[in-house]
């Protein structure tokens, strides 16, 4: 059911782009016999036209003899890996000759096994705005530049650093909200999800276009999610403002199950890996004057007691929005996974009852999670995948689609997940254990996330139940 929550390459002449296509077109025809003919010409066919776009695109490049790091690395690098790999971010900086130069070995391996940039998307299906990986040519230099024992070559070969903003990867945030009070955690045992809720301020609605979640002990933190709460709901009006709470702590039995389930809508969804928030043109997400920001995290002990002060950076629109951003999602917590299994099935899925445009996914699993799934299923039974992934819990991403994808009401979208629940998953706690939807990381969660777009002035409350009004969440 539907749950609501939350190097250029040198151009080539006209005149040399035809000469290349005659040579190719004249090889293939020497290559064939009569019998032959028509899958040469089908042969024929693909590879002109394999380079007449790439002649257009202009997208390949030379590979230099020599790849230098100012010349040729420091822009791949800028490109595709200083979002992390720079002072103040998650993995080791990789800004300057010495630094990249010192890793040079350890550089290629992962781009060559293609295990950096992360990105978990099968690439036959779907095309993504936010796809990090390299090209062929750029995994080419990279290689080529470590073998040859990475040369920095002249600083004078360098392009203008991009000048990043400090301590975000969005531009300077127009606002920054964070915990008014620092949440203790435990170096052991099992942590609650914590809540804090943070008063916006906001004296008008703000469209909100981007959007980033930080935190001060990233390594503790599980998953995030930050809701917008309107002034007029009621929903944990009775926990306490400003300072951390658990459910268990909130006196109310009412409050104490509205913890865990709401029909609030999200502002964004964190984890170890995922981007921040960046919407289209045109459109935004809506906080409305006078709401409340209600941050739940999910800790992990790791061995050593820590304090997180987290918080959000937001870049408002300038202007109104053509379209409003809301977050839906695609969940199933009824599963059991049966011990030592390796390949189990579990599946949600919902009808949009209204028109819509779909944006982008945010797959959620735990350890023994393996691979997850999105599809439109269409009234003949057809399935239409529209995202597939490998799971890889370290790497939770979002994956914004590079065109949004108009749905009609009616349409039925599917999730599927997959489970490892045997021994030869790594990661699994104990293959041995019957397993069930829980918070805790040795336990599983089975949801999809995903961002649509609707008109503006769009009640998320009414477009799950046109003119009925507001039913209450499962």
């Amino acid at each position: 059911m539907l749950r609501r929550r939350r190097l250029r390459r040198r151009r080539r002449s006209p005149r040399h782009q035809k000469t290349a296509i005659r040579g190719f077109a004249s090889k293939i025809r020497k290559m064939v016999s009569i019998a032959n003919i028509r899958r040469a010409s089908s042969i024929a066919i693909c590879v002109l036209g394999t380079l007449l776009t790439q002649a257009r695109a202009g997208r390949s490049q030379a590979i230099p003899v020599t790849p230098t790091f100012y010349r040729d690395v420091s822009p791949i690098l800028e490109k595709h890996c200083q979002n992390c790999h720079r002072p103040g971010e998650m993995a080791f900086p990789l800004m300057t000759a010495d630094q990249a130069t010192s890793r040079a070995r350890a550089i290629r391996e992962s781009v060559v096994s293609k295990k950096m940039p992360p990105w978990l998307a099968d690439p036959t299906v779907g095309q993504f705005a936010n796809d990090p990986s390299l090209s062929n040519d750029e995994i080419k230099i990279l290689a080529a530049w470590a073998d040859a024992g990475g040369h920095a070559g002249n600083p004078h070969d360098a392009k203008p650093p991009r000048a990043w903003p400090k301590g975000w990867n969005i531009p300077a945030p127009d606002a920054v909200l964070d915990m008014p009070q620092a949440i203790s955690i435990p170096s052991h045992g099992d942590i609650d999800y914590t809540y804090e809720i943070i008063p916006t301020g906001f004296r008008q609605d703000r469209w909100v276009n981007m959007a980033e979640f930080r935190s001060s002990s990233s390594e503790h933190v599980h998953h995030a999610v930050v809701y917008i709460r309107p002034p007029d709901s009621k929903w944990l009006r009775g926990a306490p403002v400003g300072v951390p709470f658990t459910a268990e702590t909130l006196k109310r039995e009412q409050d104490r199950r509205d913890a865990m389930w709401t029909t609030s809508d999200m502002l964004l969804v964190y984890a170890p890996g995922s981007a921040p928030e960046i919407y289209g043109p045109g459109m935004a997400k809506l906080i409305p004057a006078g709401s409340d920001l209600v941050i739940q995290m999910h800790y992990m002990a790791m061995g050593h007691a820590a304090r997180d002060l987290s918080g959000v950076g937001l870049i408002f629109a300038k202007q109104p929005p053509k379209q409003q951003v809301l977050t839906l999602q695609l969940t199933n917590d009824h599963f059991v996974i049966p011990p030592r299994v390796d390949d189990y099935r579990v599946e949600a899925r919902g009808i949009l009852p209204s028109d819509t445009t779909l944006l982008g996914f945010f797959p959620h699993m735990h350890w023994r999670g393996k691979r997850f799934e999105y599809n439109v299923i269409h009234p003949d039974g057809r399935i239409e995948p529209l995202l597939k992934v490998r799971w890889d819990f370290e790497w939770q991403l979002n994956y914004r689609l590079a065109e949004p994808r108009f749905l009609k009401a009616g349409t039925m979208l599917q999730a599927v997940a997959w489970y490892d629940n045997s021994s030869h998953n790594p990661h699994n706690p104990d293959p041995n254990e019957e397993v069930r939807w829980g918070e805790q990381t040795y336990e599983e969660m089975m949801v999809g996330f995903f961002d649509i777009a609707v008109p503006p002035d769009t009640d998320k409350r009414k477009y799950f139940n046109p003119g009925s009004g507001p039913t209450p969440p499962r």
